[in-house]
């Protein structure tokens, strides 16, 4: 059974090139090769609508000027890789707080840190974002670690996570342990306050008074907070590949690259995150639950995770990134839930 055509309900926006479909052996190194050797002709059909699948999401349409990165592969590696622009950087938003929390984590193996440990919030520190920031407006907070986490990874809280990038030595020290990963095409350089100081240009000190001082000069210039930012997408900080996205992915989940209980730390919080539900949870059946993070800003939309499958089919990972999209914000998450759907049902039905 291949995937449904989505031709007729999808608004498609971005550009990309081909897709690819390759040996899971490895998940790192090696040229790719259209449909492996070992593939059925009836296989290689349903890739092949697979391909046509995301090539339709991929089109140019109503004024878009983005482009969509896609890789997804079963956990357990065996059968086909999905690549579509997965050797291109991409702005991560958001989504490099999975690397946050890993980092965090192999911390806390090293019982360098403890989920327990508690840390004072100062509010001059604070960045705009939906819990603490927006609820916990007297001083006198105090959070473990654990609570930290839960927020920037449930919630994408940005006070949190920038507390999270404390607690894990600093940005540098998140590059190393992907580093560490064997992962070379991700780059985690700032916190959330330094992205979204650099989105938007906004000057020194605490940054609600600079963004009070910029919108105080400039009315508009929060508007541009879902707008493609052509110079901020052409950097190269704070950037991974969807490979190297799918890649951090695969060591997380697999449980390589932290301990047991680390390991079940993080994928349990990132099953209970609440934010994107539009994107790879927009199209999925109740029957395949997916742990998630996602990331947005300006042309940005992005959600990466595992989804489970049912009848013990395994599990799959997946990266989408859209970047430089000036489409809706409904039409970009549409097309990540699309591209969700299509690769649940091609890793469900048609790869074998």
């Amino acid at each position: 059974m291949s995937a449904p055509n989505r031709s007729t309900r999808v608004v498609a926006l971005c550009t990309a090139g081909g897709l690819m479909l390759s040996s899971a052996a490895a998940l790192a190194g090696g040229a790719a090769t259209p449909h492996g050797p070992t593939q059925s002709n009836a296989a290689s059909a349903r890739a092949a609508d697979l391909e046509a699948d995301i090539q339709e999401l991929a089109k140019p349409g109503l004024g878009s000027h983005g482009s969509l990165g896609v890789a997804a592969w079963r956990l357990d590696g065996k059968g086909p890789r999905t690549l579509v622009n997965g050797q291109t950087l991409f702005p991560m938003a958001s989504t490099f707080k999975v690397a946050v929390a890993g980092s965090v984590l192999k911390r806390v193996d090293d019982h360098e840190v403890t989920l327990r440990q508690m840390i004072a919030i100062d509010s001059a520190r604070m960045v705009d974002s939906e819990v603490i920031a927006d609820r916990f407006i007297h001083p006198g907070i105090s959070l473990s670690v654990e609570n930290l986490m839960e927020l920037m990874l449930t919630q994408s809280d940005n006070t949190a996570t920038d507390y999270m990038v404390e607690a894990a030595g600093g940005p540098a020290a998140v590059t190393a342990w992907v580093r560490s990963q064997g992962i070379n095409e991700q780059i985690i350089d700032g916190d959330t306050a330094a992205i979204i100081r650099r989105f938007f240009g906004l000057g020194p000190g605490p940054i609600s008074e600079a963004a009070a001082a910029l919108v105080a000069a400039d009315p508009q210039a929060m508007l541009k907070g879902d707008k493609p930012n052509p110079a901020f997408d052409d950097d190269r900080r704070d950037t991974s590949t969807p490979e190297a996205m799918a890649q951090l992915l695969t060591r997380i989940f697999s449980g390589v690259a932290l301990s047991k209980e680390s390991t079940t730390v993080l994928t349990q919080m990132m099953s209970r995150c609440r934010t994107g539900t539009a994107r790879l949870r927009g199209r999925m059946p109740a029957d395949s639950p997916v742990a998630h993070k996602t990331g947005t800003i300006g042309g940005t939309v992005n959600d990466v995770g595992v989804i489970t499958l049912p009848r013990s089919g395994g599990k799959i990972v997946v990266a989408v990134f859209i970047k430089g999209s000036d489409a809706p914000m409904e039409a970009r998450e549409t097309a990540i839930a699309e591209v969700g759907r299509s690769v649940r049902d091609y890793y469900m039905y048609g790869s074998r």
